[in-house]
């Protein structure tokens, strides 16, 4: 019987839509780079459409969102990294602040993750 009551309950909680977070577009964000070799954390303040370079990568902001109703809240960015002078990019995407896994830079050297949108 508990089976069934607890199938019942997960079936009724699939069924309840999801409400969807209103965001708002913010004029930049902050990038945090990690070089594993020399252990060097960086943090990079980006404006949206900004390129900047740090060791052998050039990152570009194209935007930066958080929740409307928390600024200070989570982040999402999305990101164009380049390492050297490849043509094609390590890393183009979304990363999202409080789970920069979901959506990962997958380099032997650096590590790319956002922090927070600047909101002024």
């Amino acid at each position: 019987m508990t089976r069934k009551a607890l199938a019942l309950a997960c079936l009724a909680c699939m069924t309840v839509p999801v409400l969807a977070q209103e965001a708002t577009t913010a004029p930049g964000g902050i990038v945090r780079v990690l070089d594993k070799i020399t252990g060097e954390a960086t943090d990079l303040e980006l404006r949206t459409g900004e390129t900047k370079s740090i060791g052998q990568l050039s990152i570009t902001l194209g935007e930066c969102r958080y929740p409307t109703d928390n600024p200070s809240g989570d982040a999402y960015e999305l990101l164009t990294v380049f390492y050297r002078d490849t043509p094609d990019p390590v890393f183009q995407g979304w990363m999202i602040a409080s789970a920069p896994a979901l959506s990962a830079m997958d380099h032997p050297r650096y590590d790319v993750w956002p922090l927070r949108c600047i909101t002024s």
